[in-house]
């Protein structure tokens, strides 16, 4: 799997939970970060430069942890690659949010490249062409993940800055109604649904991109006779394009487990 950074270490991290003898080869293009700021042409060709890179080594399955990326070039990666499965969060956060929305009015936070790519609207309205999709750009998430500030008067402040005016707009809106689900489609967000629920309220579905396209890899490698069936726990290898130290200390972050620098190996594209 690969992804801009380290935010797709959070579906890394879904996928140990529910498959964990699988070996996973995880790149990480942090020489290149951030992709939601950039061209659809210049993140699909990063995306088809990380492929290259993980199909030499001889993957089953590539996934496009990165929903920027997943917005703009999971059909060129699949066109790259004929006969390799290919997953992107994208549509498993979409099959997710309609499912768990019953009026059918859907929030999604991302990235500025992810929200105006409409990615999430094109996929959600393939299976629910009534709903009501209501999209806002959050950098900031972004910047709060990675620099571990998940909780507290900041992180909250910020997320209600972003959120109130779709989940509480002003008296005399012309708005039908608020969304019963949001959906994080930026695999950084998770690390921050906590406060996001905080601002929210205890009643609106919260789809996490990342537990989606995790459960997303497990169908599909069950399905096709794929998954390592072998006793014992998979390994797993880190490669990143910029400071291995620093991958190693903010991924310890986004995985939830230590990762040392000497597991953690830097790549050209």
């Amino acid at each position: 799997m690969f992804d801009s950074g380290v935010g797709g270490l959070t579906v890394l991290k879904a996928l140990r939970e529910r498959m964990p003898c699988e070996e996973i080869l995880y790149l990480g293009d942090t020489a290149r970060l951030p992709y939601g700021t950039k061209s659809a042409h210049t993140v699909t060709r990063y995306a088809l430069q990380a492929t290259v890179k993980l199909v030499e080594r001889g993957v089953k399955m590539l996934v496009i942890a990165c929903n920027t990326a997943s917005s703009v070039a999971v059909d060129a990666v699949r066109r790259a690659n004929p006969g390799l499965p290919v997953i992107g969060v994208v549509r498993p956060g979409a099959q997710a949010a309609c499912r768990a929305s019953k009026s059918g009015v859907i929030a999604v936070v991302a990235t500025e490249g992810t929200i105006a790519g409409g990615a999430y609207h094109r996929a959600i309205h393939a299976l629910r062409p009534e709903a009501l999709i209501l999209g806002r750009a959050t950098p900031l998430f972004v910047a709060l993940a990675e620099e571990g500030w998940v909780e507290g008067e900041i992180t909250e402040g910020v997320a209600a800055r972003y959120l109130m005016p779709i989940f509480d707009p002003p008296s005399g809106s012309d708005r039908p109604s608020v969304p019963d689900t949001l959906v994080l489609g930026c695999t950084h967000f998770p690390l921050l649904a906590g406060a996001i629920r905080n601002v929210i309220g205890p009643d609106v579905a919260i789809v996490d991109s990342a537990a989606t396209a995790a459960d997303a890899i497990q169908a599909e490698l069950r399905d096709s006779g794929q998954t390592n069936g072998r006793d014992g726990c998979g390994g797993t290898l880190f490669l990143t394009t910029d400071d291995a130290s620093k991958f190693a200390r903010t991924g310890t972050m986004f995985l939830g487990t230590p990762i040392a620098e000497q597991d953690v190996e830097l790549v050209d594209l």
